[in-house]
């Protein structure tokens, strides 16, 4: 498709089968056998239930996998680390050619608890995460059911406040 470096493949690392360290040695492993092409389109996610971002972060280290960083599965599965923290790491795995670093945007369902995504932006949430990131530089990806209409909000939102790259015709 000759695209350029900034079109990935997201992945979870997988299953944990009963010893995380020897799990993540086997995914850098595996990683290091992997043609070129494909290593350069590969990025990890944290995920809510077995790797946080410290151990995406351990792996990137060995690999040089950029990690895209979902806050929802923070929220749920974490090292004790604040998001401002959270972003100094992750960010750091991102090069110039690879894009910009990109994160994963959703809240808890109010109704439903953890681990179930929130269907619709949580406004107040929304608002506080920004203003933890503002200084930040990085392509949000909601992860909430009505998508469309939690966008329009987001982006009404990222349009008003001088902080953030302003959306043509938002």
């Amino acid at each position: 498709m000759e695209l350029n470096k900034t079109a990935k493949v997201q992945i979870h690392l997988g299953g944990v089968y009963g010893d995380k360290e020897k799990s993540l040695h086997r995914f850098i492993s595996r990683y290091d056998n992997l043609q070129t092409n494909i290593r350069n389109r590969l990025i990890i996610e944290n995920d809510d239930k077995s790797y946080s971002l410290k151990d995406c972060l351990k792996i990137a280290d060995k690999t040089q996998i950029p990690v895209v960083f979902d806050v929802y599965h923070h929220e749920c599965l974490n090292n004790g680390e604040l998001i401002n923290d959270a972003f100094q790491n992750f960010t750091k795995t991102w090069i110039k050619e690879n894009g910009l670093p990109i994160i994963h945007y959703s809240s808890e369902n109010p109704q439903k608890g953890k681990p179930s995504h929130a269907d619709h932006i949580n406004m107040d949430h929304f608002n506080t995460f920004l203003g933890k990131t503002s200084n930040f530089n990085f392509d949000i990806m909601l992860e909430i059911k009505d998508k469309e209409k939690s966008a329009l909000k987001a982006m009404k939102i990222l349009a008003n406040d001088s902080r953030f790259y302003r959306i043509p015709n938002a």
